[in-house]
């Protein structure tokens, strides 16, 4: 891609612009703003000037590659191929970095798992995938927070929702959304045979530097015990927070010990979930445009299916099926991950492409 040299000179410009006004800032949150901003452009500025420098020394090379001098001649002919090589890495770097962007990538989350279709099995299902989440967290430092959990009668959850804290936690986790699917003889099953049974992933940005408006008076707050299954770390006060919002039928739950604790909690999620409906409202604004997205957060959208007979694993979105299901389930999701970012980023740079037409 041809990055036109207008566009590049105004971000070289509006850093310079940021960096200048940084200096004479005295309002602290004028500071803090522009702080934000030299950060993301910074990254920006660098790639272009390192794209500058590299077009710079073609006309050099083109020259010497067209001298008399055969042993020169072939010297920079040699190196224009390697320029050229450089110039496409670095335009593309330019690209995806000048191109539409998730404002939440960087952001923590919210994790919702849901049994779906299955029954018990699929409450065991909905548990595996959290402990893989888990474990992915844990390869990469984030912080796993449980938030509320409703357990299964069999073992794994009916429902949990965690939080996930760490630098761009969402913009990894985003393309979970979904209704992933399993495939596999369950331990209740005495003939042998294979079950299908479903849960559903949601993954909420968790607002940052964003006002979430939330009026006392279109909240409805109750009290309850909380149950466990079994009997199991059953309360004995009714210490457990249900708050909903009444505009938008929203409901969250948090069944901790601590009333205080739990309706922080459950705040927290609210404000998740109400941003995330904001976003939703967003992408449904520029539908033409989430059609050509991978992973537009759809709840229904059946994406993944984990097949353990055949140590399967297949994205259905971009069409991966890879055979290293043990690895997936034990929190080896970058491959995965990879796949559907570079999708993403595909999709990103033929917007840019369309915006510059």
């Amino acid at each position: 891609m041809r990055l036109p040299q207008a566009k590049l000179d105004s971000v070289l410009d509006r850093f310079h612009q940021v960096e200048a006004r940084m200096s004479a800032a005295q309002d602290g949150a004028e500071i803090v703003r522009l702080s934000k901003e030299h950060a993301e452009l910074k990254p920006v500025a660098e790639a272009v000037g390192a794209l500058a420098r590299a077009r710079a020394e073609l006309p050099e090379l083109e020259e010497m590659a067209s001298s008399g001098d055969p042993e020169m001649s072939a010297l920079a002919r040699e190196e224009l191929g390697a320029l050229s090589g450089r110039l496409h890495e670095l335009e593309r770097e330019v690209a995806l970095l000048l191109a539409p962007k998730d404002r939440d990538a960087n952001a923590s989350a919210i994790l919702e798992v849901r049994a779906g279709t299955g029954g018990d099995e699929a409450a065991l299902f909905a548990g595996d995938l959290f402990r893989m989440y888990q474990r992915y967290a844990a390869l990469h430092g984030w912080r796993v927070e449980i938030e509320d959990v409703s357990e299964g009668e069999m073992g794994g959850y009916k429902e949990i929702v965690a939080s996930i804290t760490g630098e761009g936690v969402f913009g990894r986790l985003k393309f979970e959304s979904g209704v992933h699917r399993v495939q596999r003889v369950p331990a209740t099953e005495a003939q042998g045979r294979i079950h299908t049974s479903a849960a559903t992933v949601a993954v909420l940005p968790e607002p940052e530097d964003v006002e979430i408006e939330i009026r006392d008076q279109d909240l409805r707050i109750d009290t309850y015990r909380s149950s466990g299954a079994g009997g199991q770390h059953v309360n004995k006060t009714d210490s457990a927070v249900r708050i909903t919002h009444l505009p938008t039928g929203i409901v969250v739950t948090s069944s901790e010990k601590s009333q205080h604790q739990n309706r922080a909690k459950a705040m927290k999620v609210l404000k998740a979930r109400l941003y995330d409906q904001q976003r939703q409202a967003l992408d449904s604004a520029r539908s033409e445009a989430r059609k050509d997205q991978v992973g537009s957060g759809d709840r229904s959208e059946r994406i993944r299916t984990y097949n353990f007979p055949q140590a399967r694993v297949t994205d259905h979105r971009i069409n991966l099926t890879l055979y290293t299901l043990p690895k997936v389930v034990e929190g080896d999701l970058d491959e995965l991950l990879d796949a559907l970012i570079a999708e993403d980023q595909a999709a990103r740079l033929a917007s840019l492409e369309e915006e510059l037409a």
